[in-house]
């Protein structure tokens, strides 16, 4: 069947290898794809959580080709709250920049950004209603 509907997300990276690192850690992503783009001369990796189809795409760039806006971010669902601050510790012990954990209630909730190697935000986040929110939305 073919993909239909949103599938990725590419982001420029400065190193490929230390992105893996950081998504595979704080984002539960591992590897499905991975090549030399032979035409532009660049590393790629597809990246998933391997809960629906969609990826990641890390594209190897130089570090002037990977400036993120400070609003732009990916989000992560976690399990828990405990969850969330669990990693924002580790992410801060590791020398991370990391903002919150913040409480926002319905239907943003327990949420907090640590950045990736080149500067991109993660949210991890416990309680949102991404689910809840397109589910009423099919209804209309």
């Amino acid at each position: 069947m073919a993909d239909i509907g949103f599938t990725h997300v590419a982001l420029g990276v400065s190193d490929i290898n230390k992105s893996i690192s950081f998504y595979e850690k704080y984002a539960g992503m591992k590897v499905v794809h991975r090549r030399t783009d032979e035409i532009n001369k660049l590393e790629v990796a597809w990246i998933s959580d391997l809960t629906r189809p969609f990826v990641i795409v890390l594209l190897q760039s130089n570090k002037a080709q990977c400036q993120p806006s400070p609003s732009f971010h990916l989000g992560v669902a976690c399990k828990s709250r405990e969850e969330v601050d669990v990693l924002c510790h580790e992410a801060q012990s590791e020398g991370l920049s990391v903002e919150g954990p913040n409480d926002y209630g319905s239907p943003v909730g327990y949420w907090a950004f640590i950045r990736d190697p080149d500067g991109h935000n993660l949210e991890i986040a416990y309680g949102q209603e991404v689910n809840f929110t397109i589910a009423q939305a099919q209804q209309l």
